[in-house]
């Protein structure tokens, strides 16, 4: 495929990489949109200029916000959107009947160069109705594009979501570490979740591959596997550490940990409260402090938390100290997390006390085993001492909601405004080319969106304006916004000649949707009962949805 023939490159000059995932190709999409195509070309209408808004109908999770994710990778794909010869005889031996020669040579020059996109930012929180892409073009090469723009959304965007409500409940405070890749829907959807989780508010993953390919921050330690793997300390063979400051070398590491593990059994406050702690653990634990004595932290959990796994852990962190090395902490991956979290920290201030080692007694404390946002809302009620939460299964399959279903809606053809309409109101669409605003009240928070028609003057700071619930009549507000932004911005001009807008880097997208959780009334975000955003028209588009409602319904006769 050859981006070059395909319009604008990167804002350096460089041709744009394809989609990470090498399957996101132009056959990544529905038969019914190369039937379509093709009926398309035979009417002659191919050609055709057409609009489609791209949106949702219904925030996920029970919550009243979403964030949009997705939005590199759909313009990966419109900027190498190519068939070669190989999938272009597939089509035609896909389509029904036979393929004229002349659509065969329509679908060998047919790529996204005329094509228009115009996007809210990636990392934005967005709400239903509200276009986050808008996509112009031929009509019969949009078609190609509704499938593919929809799969490499719907997901990214309920991912994002998902992962910023966690971020929402265990604060800003907390460590947020994404482990789903076992448990992820194969190797894309792992791929995809570490990226989108990354963007919604984690500050790390296990994924290696998304590390390489997103430069995410990598973070792991051991498993259980890696405990009971060991029987004994006779089996550490090398027992050396120098110390961090390569002055000196520990000869006999192991023994400084067990002379530590005897103090601790035997010292004034915590007499009585440890027995004999198993000695295999203990051998794990020195290992894994031998191999990385900068980033030890211990799986404690694999025997029994308090009378084996904590104080092992603390008569090898001791051992490193000594050496000037610093401990990272400790892991539970299973029982009373408050409980559990609690009783160990109190364990670390003490030894903080006993031994006069500062800092000993905020030693990190990291809760795993199958968390969800219910979970860490519990944790809040009961009190706990996690500093960090490494969260998979329910995080990156999106447990609560299968999917986000984001629709991708014809609103103009040819400048001819086009209304789907429907029984059931809220899946009637919006009309015609539109422009789309957030407007913020004096607190900074971000009150109402407006959509306007694309010819309506923008909404002006101090100056009153009539914001208009698109379906019922009775909702409206006026609104004197002290702050406009407009939300879509051309991210692919095709031949329009228009300033394209850069994709940022994705740690800059994940910094913009913090700020844009922040900037969002607390009512709207809360977890529960919480308060639907509006979503409006202008009075003027409001008209025009209602005129061509009732220009395009059926009359009907009653006998």
């Amino acid at each position: 495929m050859d981006a070059k023939a395909n319009g604008p490159t990167t804002n350096a000059g460089r041709v744009m990489h394809g989609p990470t995932n090498p399957m996101v190709t132009p056959l990544l999409t529905d038969l019914y949109q190369f039937t379509m195509a093709y009926a398309y070309w035979k009417a002659g209408k191919h050609t055709d200029r057409a609009v489609f808004d791209l949106y949702f109908r219904k925030n996920p999770f029970g919550g009243e916000f979403t964030v949009f994710a997705g939005l590199e990778e759909c313009i990966k794909l419109i900027a190498n959107f190519k068939l070669s010869q190989e999938e272009i005889s597939f089509i035609c031996e896909s389509l029904p009947g036979s393929c004229e020669e002349g659509f065969v040579n329509y679908l060998r020059n047919i790529d996204c160069s005329d094509v228009e996109v115009y996007a809210i930012s990636e990392g934005t929180v967005v709400f239903p109705k509200v276009p986050l892409l808008r996509v112009e073009g031929p009509v019969a090469v949009v078609q190609l594009l509704e499938t593919p723009v929809l799969n490499l959304v719907n997901f990214a965007s309920l991912v994002a979501t998902n992962a910023a409500r966690h971020r929402l409940v265990a604060g800003n405070s907390k460590m947020l570490l994404e482990f789903g890749l076992r448990r992820a829907q194969g190797p894309d959807g792992a791929i995809s979740a570490s990226k989108y989780c990354y963007i919604g508010g984690f500050d790390a993953t296990s994924n290696v591959a998304a590390g390489r390919l997103f430069g995410i921050p990598l973070r792991g330690t051991h498993s259980h596997a890696f405990v009971s793997s060991f029987m004994s300390p006779d089996e550490i063979l090398e027992r050396s550490l120098r110390s961090s400051d390569g002055l000196s070398t520990c000869e006999d590491f192991v023994n400084l940990v067990q002379s530590w593990l005897s103090k601790i059994q035997w010292s004034n406050s915590l007499s009585g409260i440890f027995g004999e702690t198993n000695q295999s653990e203990l051998a794990a634990f020195m290992s894994y402090a031998l191999a990385f004595p900068n980033n030890f932290l211990a799986l404690v959990d694999t025997y029994d938390v308090m009378r084996s796994g904590v104080p092992n852990f603390c008569a090898v962190a001791l051992a490193l100290n000594d050496l000037g090395y610093k401990a990272v902490g400790i892991r539970l991956d299973s029982g009373d997390l408050a409980y559990l979290s609690g009783e160990a920290r109190k364990i670390f201030h003490t030894i903080e006390k006993e031994f006069g080692l500062p800092g000993f007694g905020k030693t990190s404390i990291t809760a795993s085993n199958d968390l969800n946002e219910e979970t860490l809302d519990a944790l809040n009620k009961q009190g706990h001492e996690v500093d960090c939460y490494g969260i998979g299964t329910y995080l990156v399959t999106c447990y609560a909601q299968a999917a986000l279903g984001c629709v991708f809606k014809l609103v103009e053809i040819n400048n001819q405004p086009r209304i789907k309409l429907s029984e059931d109101v809220s899946k009637v669409s919006i009309p015609c080319k539109k422009r789309c605003y957030r407007l913020y009240g004096r607190e900074g928070y971000s009150l109402v969106d407006i959509l306007t028609g694309e010819s309506e003057p923008c909404p002006k700071v101090g100056e009153r304006i009539l914001c208009r619930h698109p379906f019922n009549e009775s909702k409206r507000a006026y609104v004197v916004p002290q702050c406009v932004e407009e939300l879509l911005k051309c991210y692919w001009p095709g031949k329009s000649g228009k300033v394209r807008e850069a994709l940022p880097a994705l740690k800059d997208i994940r910094d913009h949707c913090i700020k844009q959780l922040e900037q969002m009334r607390p009512d709207h975000i809360r977890r529960l009962n919480p308060t639907p955003y509006k979503v409006s028209v202008s009075a003027k588009l409001y008209d025009f949805i209602h005129f061509l409602w009732l220009n395009e319904a059926p009359v009907g006769e009653l006998q």
